[in-house]
């Protein structure tokens, strides 16, 4: 008959030690948790983000048409529509269409690459929304202008929330 080996067998640990060794462990490791809070997003956020996307070239008003509810009951999903004026031809269509909020944690909600194959230049998705704010699409052409459209909308109940225990 084979003997089995226990796993700690020959090692100068027992069953007892290595227990006795985790269970002390987990302070020490409570100790070195990070205490995370939501992030504090505020309008200039948002700009930030847009000019990581943009550079220093101008953003023109026009062209675009964001379509979203003026007033969300809740912010968890907000529908969401952005149409670009573009023939989308090999010569003149739109690259890409960027959707930044001012409140969110992460002001860069969503960015699609686009090409003259698409078709169309529209895209509709659902957002979530933390708060009542500015919504901006800006579209980003093959010519490299930038066009854009904004709108306000007012959340009755914010997603994108922690409970923050004070």
């Amino acid at each position: 008959m084979a003997q089995t080996k226990k796993p700690f067998e020959g090692r100068g640990w027992t069953r007892r030690g290595v227990l006795g060794a985790g269970l002390a462990a987990i302070p020490a490791g409570a100790a070195l948790t990070l205490i995370v809070r939501p992030a504090e997003a505020t309008p200039e956020t948002m700009k930030d983000a847009i000019k990581k996307v943009v550079g220093d070239a101008e953003i023109r008003k026009g062209r675009v048409k964001l379509d979203l509810p003026p007033l969300s009951e809740n912010g968890n999903s907000v529908a969401c529509a952005v149409t670009v004026e573009s023939p989308m031809s090999a010569a003149d269509h739109v690259k890409a269409i960027h959707l930044f909020n001012e409140k969110n944690p992460q002001p860069n909600v969503i960015s699609v690459h686009l090409g003259p194959r698409a078709g169309k230049a529209r895209i509709d998705t659902r957002i979530r929304l933390s708060d009542t704010q500015t919504v901006t699409a800006i579209a980003q052409m093959s010519d490299g202008s930038f066009w854009s459209a904004s709108a306000n909308v007012i959340v009755t109940l914010g997603a994108c929330l922690e409970d923050n225990p004070t």
